[in-house]
């Protein structure tokens, strides 16, 4: 139990942004930005554009939130949560290809990506598949061996990136429910989404108190946090992002964006 270190812990809230599409309004990305303290921004494959890139980067420097690509299957039809096999090589440059658009984006207006997290499906096969773990691994730390990899705490994304020394940000979500093996509930059930804000920042505390999973059937599953997802997609997103953050810093939690966390110094 950490629950008596909490008044040193670091912690970080992270966002996926700047999906703006038929799926999904982007009308809170500039509120979100004033909550948490890094932001994910869709490169256009599942959501978004250049324009919705550039307005997320430029906000998000006022605000001091540190910039991530968030890479998908390039399947705007079905905001990149379809499940696709593709080879290595595919795989790998989908990665490749979208955090260089964002990064030149980011370096026209002074900044830069400094963390990876994959979006939908992609993210989800991952999590499941070592192989297919380790060849997003493997892609990212070819990118640049300092860049840090947000990834589902307790998945195969963690083992392979673990192997490989990388900088590892293990990530929560603030509004889904866990299986008991740790993976997420389906989209598919009625149980998988926390759309009752005070009860997503209830759902975080004990994770974060306790550093475990809790599971819709209450097995808690050990692990390590450093960082808390609310999904920009829900209607309850911004609510939620907002009771959370308060909560921790009630709870005295020291919110900082990843690349200014004293582990990634």
């Amino acid at each position: 139990m950490l629950y008596f270190k909490l008044y040193s812990m670091e912690i970080n809230l992270n966002c996926d942004l700047g999906e703006k599409s038929k799926h999904h309004s982007n009308e809170n990305d500039p509120d979100l930005l004033k909550i948490v303290n890094s932001a994910n921004v869709a490169c256009g494959y599942h959501a978004g554009d250049e324009e919705t890139m550039r307005e997320v980067v430029e906000i998000s420097k006022q605000n001091n939130v540190s910039i991530g690509a968030h890479p998908s299957f390039n399947d705007p039809e079905n905001f990149g949560r379809k499940r696709i096999n593709l080879g290595a090589d595919e795989i790998s440059k989908l990665l490749i290809d979208q955090y260089e658009i964002l990064q030149n984006i980011a370096i026209k207006l002074d900044e830069k990506v400094s963390h990876i997290k994959p979006h939908g499906a992609l993210n989800n096969m991952a999590c499941e598949d070592l192989e297919l773990a380790t060849i997003l691994a493997k892609t990212i730390y070819s990118i640049d061996k300092d860049i840090i990899y947000l990834v589902p705490t307790g998945s195969k994304m963690e083992i392979a990136a673990k192997k490989l020394n990388m900088k590892i940000a293990c990530e929560i979500f603030a509004d889904r429910n866990y299986e008991d093996d740790g993976t997420l509930v389906s989209r598919g059930k009625d149980h998988a989404l926390i759309t009752d804000p005070e009860r997503a920042k209830e759902h975080v505390f004990n994770m974060v108190k306790n550093q475990t999973l809790n599971c819709h059937s209450g097995k808690q599953i050990p692990c390590e946090i450093d960082s808390i997802c609310i999904h920009g997609d829900n209607a309850s997103s911004l609510s939620t992002a907002k009771q959370v953050r308060e909560n921790l810093i009630k709870n005295n939690l020291e919110l900082k964006p990843l690349n200014k966390m004293k582990k990634f110094l």
